[in-house]
Formats: C-alpha cells, sequence, structure tokens
C-alpha cells in the first residue's frame, strides 16, 4: 500500500488523523483556536517529521509509530499513551506525563522535560538524550538507557529489568524498590540511593549522596568510587568493593562483604550488623592480613 502524504499544513480540530494508516505527515502545525485533542489516535504506521504539536494527547493507541524532529510544547500533554513499536528521534517532549503504558519505544537525541515521564512503559531503549522530570520511569519494566544525563527527583522507582550504560544521573530517592538492575561506568548523585531494592549492581560507578543503599536485598558494587557517602548500606546484605574513602557504613547486615580502603566509622547498633567490612585488602603487611580494625582511621562504634 503507498503512503498518503500530508505536508505544509496546520490542524486544530478534533482527531485529525483519527484511525489512519500508512501516513507521513511533515512540516505541519498542530495549533490553534478550536484546541482540538488526539490528532493520532488509533493510527497505524504513521510517521510525523519536523511537526509542532501544541494540542494534547495526539499519540494514543498508535501502532508502529515514527517520530523525528518534533517539537511537542507543555501544553502537548500526555502525549504517548498506550501506543506500541513507536521509534522518536531528534525531538523535544516537554508536556506533562509524556510517555505512559506503552511497549517497544526507541529514543535517540531526544530532549525530555516533563514529570512523570514513563509510567509502566515496557521495553524502552533511551540513547543520547536528556531528562528533566519526577518520578520519572516508575514502574516500568525492561528498560535499556545509555548516555543518558537526567536531573531531577524519585527517579527509577519499582523498575524492573534495566540496564544503564555510560549515564549521569543527578537524582534523589532514585532506585527505591528497584528489582534486576545493572549500573555500568555511570555517575549517580543524590540522597538516599537504592533503598529496598533486590539484586542492584553498580559496575564502575561513581555514587554521591548522603545515605545510599539501605535496606537492600543481594547489592553487588564493583570497582566503585564513593563521595560524600555516610552511614551506607545500613541494614543490607552486600557484596561491595569501593576504591575510596566511605564517610561511614552503618549494620551491614550478617553475610555482607564490603572492601575499601578506608572508612571514618564503622557503627554497629543492632543485633545481626555482623557484615565484614575490610579495610585496605589489597595491602598486606608482612606477617600480618588485611582486615577490619587493622587501620586507626576505621572507627568501629558498637552498641
Amino acid at each position: 500500500m503507498s503512503e498518503k502524504i500530508v505536508e505544509n499544513r496546520s490542524f486544530d480540530e478534533e482527531r485529525a488523523f483519527y484511525g489512519e494508516k500508512d501516513l507521513v505527515v511533515r512540516n505541519c502545525r498542530f495549533d490553534g483556536p478550536a484546541d482540538g485533542e488526539s490528532a493520532f489516535k488509533e493510527c497505524e504506521d504513521v510517521a510525523v517529521e519536523r511537526c509542532f504539536m501544541n494540542l494534547r494527547y495526539p499519540f494514543w493507541h498508535d501502532r508502529g509509530l515514527a517520530l523525528r524532529d518534533v517539537e511537542m510544547t507543555e501544553f502537548c500533554r500526555a502525549a504517548l499513551w498506550y501506543s506500541r513499536d513507536v521509534t522518536i528521534e531528534d525531538s523535544r517532549l516537554h508536556g506533562i506525563k509524556a510517555l505512559r503504558e506503552c511497549d517497544r519505544v526507541r529514543m535517540r537525541g531526544c530532549d525530555i522535560v516533563s514529570p512523570e515521564f514513563g509510567w509502566s512503559t515496557r521495553g524502552v531503549e533511551m540513547g543520547d538524550c536528556t531528562a528533566v522530570s519526577e518520578y520519572f520511569m516508575m514502574r516500568s519494566i525492561g528498560l535499556r538507557f545509555r548516555d543518558v544525563r537526567f536531573t531531577g527527583k524519585y527517579s527509577f522507582q519499582y523498575i524492573e529489568d534495566a540496564v544503564f550504560d555510560h549515564c549521569v544521573l543527578d537524582t534523589k530517592d532514585a532506585f527505591w524498590h528497584a528489582r534486576n538492575v545493572v549500573v555500568r561506568d555511570s555517575y549517580v548523585k543524590g540522597e538516599y540511593l537504592g533503598w529496598y531494592s533486590e539484586n542492584v549492581i553498580f559496575e564502575n560507578c561513581t555514587i554521591e549522596g548522603t545515605q545510599p543503599l539501605c535496606y537492600c536485598e543481594g547489592l553487588k558494587l564493583v570497582n566503585c568510587k564513593m563521595a560524600g557517602c555516610d552511614l551506607a548500606f545500613e541494614r543490607s546484605h552486600v557484596d561491595a568493593t569501593v576504591t575510596t574513602r566511605v564517610e561511614s557504613i552503618k549494620n551491614p547486615l550478617a553475610g555482607s562483604h564490603i572492601a575499601v580502603p578506608e572508612v571514618g566509622e564503622v557503627i554497629r547498633d543492632i543485633a545481626g550488623a555482623t557484615g565484614v567490612v575490610d579495610t585496605m585488602p589489597a595491602y598486606r603487611p608482612e606477617g600480618g592480613s588485611a582486615g577490619q580494625g587493622m587501620f586507626p582511621f576505621a572507627r568501629v562504634l558498637e552498641g
């Protein structure tokens, strides 16, 4: 079937292209006094290129959607819901709740400014994007992020089966209740990182901020740096190799092992907080062995 092409027009009516298939829309504006909603609802195999979107709910229940160089303003709220097999490239998504309940979404070179973005999505791939949001990607499954730069609170809560590579995350209360997540070669800054998470791995990362990684199960850190981290790992089961000083470690649970070159203090004031904190494990003085309590800067407080 040949594609229908629409170019250089303006639309403000309700459901301007409702139910269309095999359609290309280029250099068009969706704006105007009629203030119509849902321009591309229930469409299939539609490409939208170099368009300006200033109206609500444009892409709901779509299948096979390609967006390229599309500007969605702050008035283009709830832009993509219940859609699947979506590609978004070099576009600006600036309306609240821009992506929800979608499957198999590939994003490249996008600028996202959208509170409550990405809730309950499945199979989102995001590369070379910037995002500012709150409650970003909550309850989503199957995320693959690379070279993503994110700023905002309460990100990645309740997510599952996710991989992050070479990302910069300036956030707070991130990865709470997350399950089966790998973060590699990334910088993660923020308070209260990863509480109540399960099977989360950080590899070659820098982690910055107070009270990180508490109440975790199956937590693993591999060759990570920590900056300004105090009261870390409280009530967590953790296997960690940290290459920098940690300000304080609190109540690591039995079975945990934390290798760290220097720790300001280890606080143990509950029963069962018997996880091993191994200071400077690579250093083996003649006739001795490295271990907790060998060095004067590792002050242990026991209740």
